[in-house]
């Protein structure tokens, strides 16, 4: 359902569409504030900080691109100006101790750990990439076509090939253990 251009809603309709955007989209506000912290308590502050813009951008919605491609730009921008801002205070604060979180009774088999570890080595290496090569790289894990990755960060599509490019390239120097230079 697409909102039309000066349609106002009622709360009732304003809450009912955010509810089914937020089904369908809970999964990339989850993935973006993931790239963009460090510790669970941060990605939940994050999530939070990213509905709540969502929220408030809701009624400039104009359907002149996709609910997925908006969630996106929504989720990317807060996340950018919420790791600019709030950067100075965590480099101050770090966590005495990271606390993993468990499910008892769950036997994980090897190839389960593994892919565990590669998804964890995986964020740890879109979290040293510039900004707005982590943003891209998001947005190609979830299969996004150039095209709304170009809508969401308002580039060309031809700038996203030949950034995605050399985000794939310095993403695997980094799975590889060297390090990023920017």
């Amino acid at each position: 359902m697409l909102l039309e251009r000066g349609f106002e809603l009622r709360d009732e309709d304003q809450k009912s569409f955010f509810i089914s955007w937020l089904d369908d989209h809970a999964a990339s506000v989850m993935k973006v504030a993931r790239a963009y912290t460090l510790t669970d308590e941060e990605r939940q502050d994050l999530a939070q900080e990213i509905l709540l813009q969502a929220w408030r951008s809701m009624p400039k919605y104009e359907g002149k691109s996709s609910v997925a491609t908006w969630f996106y730009r929504v989720a990317l921008h807060t996340a950018m100006n919420w790791q600019r801002k709030d950067k100075p205070r965590r480099a101050k604060q770090k966590p005495l101790l990271e606390i993993q979180t468990t499910t008892p009774d769950c036997v994980d088999s090897v190839e389960q750990a593994q892919q565990r570890e590669t998804v964890e080595k995986l964020y740890e290496a879109i979290h040293q990439l510039p900004k707005t090569d982590a943003a891209l790289v998001l947005l190609y894990l979830d299969e996004l076509s150039y095209r709304e990755m170009a809508e969401v960060l308002g580039i060309s599509e031809s700038h996203v090939g030949v950034k995605l490019n050399r985000a794939k390239k310095a993403l695997g120097k980094l799975m590889e253990g060297k390090t990023h230079e920017s």
